[in-house]
């Protein structure tokens, strides 16, 4: 018999010792025990249910939560456009007067090196 076999055989084995076992040394009527694991049974099913929702509404929360921020940030989007487009048009208009400027001084510049090639 392969090693696989014996481990089957070994497990069916040791669940009829075991099942032998509880029969003799059960502490209550067959009766009484079914009752108390059904109980437990049905308070284990009650529980995974209420902890089950809970999940379900802390997941449903924090994908809620989720949703708000990804909306959030692709409405900030849109103003972040905004805000380039107006830091660009800024800079342009600047630069106009910067150049505006630049080109007073070079006048001037060039007027008082008029005066200084005539003397």
């Amino acid at each position: 018999m392969s090693k696989s076999g014996n481990t089957v055989l070994g497990l069916l084995a040791g669940t009829a010792i075991g099942a032998l076992f509880g029969i003799l040394y059960a502490p209550d009527q067959g009766s009484k025990t079914r009752k108390r694991l059904a109980d437990e049974a049905l308070a284990t099913r009650d529980k995974m249910n209420s902890e089950a929702k809970d999940l379900k509404e802390k997941m449903s929360s924090s994908a809620q939560d989720i949703r708000s921020k990804v909306n959030s940030s692709m409405a900030s989007r849109g103003t972040l456009d905004e805000q380039i487009e107006s830091i660009v048009t800024d800079a342009s208009h600047k630069a106009d007067d910067v150049i505006s400027s630049l080109e007073k001084k070079l006048a001037h510049l060039k007027e008082q090196n008029k005066k200084f090639q005539k003397s």
